[in-house]
């Protein structure tokens, strides 16, 4: 009566009721995930997914249908604070890595601080990763900007060190905290070249800048914690997940600790937007 065969009717429906049960599925293994990282976005869901996908047969594009559908893609928000001061008295060191080939753990650490508190209660977060494997080395969660914190992430840091026989570069930006006396003085004790920005390019420090990126994205924004100890707490807590679950494009979608216990893989790099040297990878970490 309507023009339109019963069987293809009946069809169209059954398979509407098949894609939604799958839909269902797929949005119920995407929460499980973030329970602990709420705010992985769909690439890296997918590799953590893949199993469970492929047995429902749910490719990445019918993946981030599904995740638009059910309005479970994330959009990053900017967050911007002032946390480097390099005008200051100390002295300031050249760029050793800008024409380096990063090809091993433990080759260079980088540092940088990022702001994680409230107006009323700020906190300051510092982090030593290794730019290789992007696996976070040290840390240290402090309400305060002087050099205390970058230095108690830097002393955890080296403490965790794996390859202690080989040589290192600590970069950072030319901050009041990584220039001080006391800071150098760790660096130069335990045998580690100072490196430090040359300009105020964020290439420069790209991957410090896009770690900490993650975390306040993927892990900390939303979350509302006044107490200092309790905060400490849940970012270890943050970054154990990050360096043991999180897979990176940048690492081929290893984690940052199964990158970090192998040196055969080539880091991934990219072109800056204002030169056609490599730079370290800073996009798609």
């Amino acid at each position: 009566m309507l023009g339109l065969n019963r069987q293809i009717y009946y069809r169209s429906k059954r398979k509407v009721k098949k894609n939604n049960s799958i839909a269902s599925k797929v949005v119920d293994l995407v929460k499980r995930i973030r329970l602990k990282q709420t705010k992985i976005g769909t690439r890296k869901l997918y590799q953590l997914l893949l199993p469970e996908l492929q047995l429902l047969n749910v490719g990445r594009d019918k993946l981030f249908d599904i995740m638009r559908a059910n309005r479970l893609d994330i959009k990053p928000k900017k967050q911007y604070h002032v946390t480097t001061n390099s005008h200051h008295r100390f002295k300031k060191h050249k760029n050793l890595i800008e024409h380096l080939e990063i090809n091993r753990p433990e080759q260079v650490l980088v540092s940088d601080i990022t702001y994680i508190g409230e107006r009323s209660n700020p906190m300051y977060l510092s982090l030593v990763t290794d730019a290789y494997s992007k696996k976070i080395m040290g840390l240290n969660v402090s309400d305060s900007l002087n050099a205390n914190g970058a230095i108690a992430a830097l002393k955890e840091a080296l403490k965790n060190r794996n390859y202690v026989d080989l040589p290192m570069i600590h970069h950072s930006d030319r901050g009041l905290q990584y220039c001080s006396h006391e800071y150098q003085r760790h660096l130069q004790e335990n045998k580690v070249l100072c490196s430090m920005t040359e300009s105020y390019d964020p290439y420069q420090n790209a991957v410090a800048e896009r770690i900490n990126g993650i975390l306040k994205q993927e892990f900390i924004l939303g979350i509302k914690i006044n107490d200092l100890d309790l905060m400490n707490k849940f970012i270890r807590e943050s970054v154990y997940i990050y360096n043991n679950e999180r897979p990176h494009w940048s690492n081929y979608m290893k984690t940052p600790v199964e990158m970090h216990q192998q040196s055969e893989i080539k880091m991934r790099t990219y072109k800056s937007k204002n030169s056609t040297e490599s730079t370290l990878d800073a996009i798609n970490i």
